[in-house]
């Protein structure tokens, strides 16, 4: 499997994941201009901007280690697009799903709510 392959399939388990938690599914790979937000979700008058992590070897890293601080900054501007756009929205909430695949080919799902940044 590829990276981008990779990537499909851990945006596609965090979308189920998500769902099953009650979740509603407003966009995926929503993009304004360079920015993009992988998922973005609401629940109970809050929305989510979700980034997602997937990787099947952690030689560099667990994949919510990945998420840099620029990165960080880049989801935080697409959200301000957004919510710009969507004024009905008030409550913004940042979230990190980082999925890795263990050797024995299992999926590690972590969910970190509430990322302050």
């Amino acid at each position: 499997m590829n990276n981008k392959d990779t990537g499909f399939l851990g945006e596609k388990m965090a979308q189920d994941l998500l769902i099953s938690n009650g979740f509603n599914i407003l966009a995926c790979n929503w993009r304004y201009r360079h920015l993009e937000i992988d998922i973005i979700a609401s629940k109970e008058h809050v929305l989510h901007i979700v980034e997602v992590k997937t990787r099947t070897d952690i030689q560099f890293g667990y994949p919510e280690q990945q998420v840099s601080r620029a990165k960080l900054q880049c989801i935080k501007n697409a959200a301000a697009m957004y919510q710009y756009q969507n004024r009905q929205w008030k409550q913004l909430q940042f979230d990190i799903i980082a999925i890795f695949q263990k050797p024995d080919k299992k999926w590690d799902i972590l969910f970190i709510e509430d990322v302050f940044f």
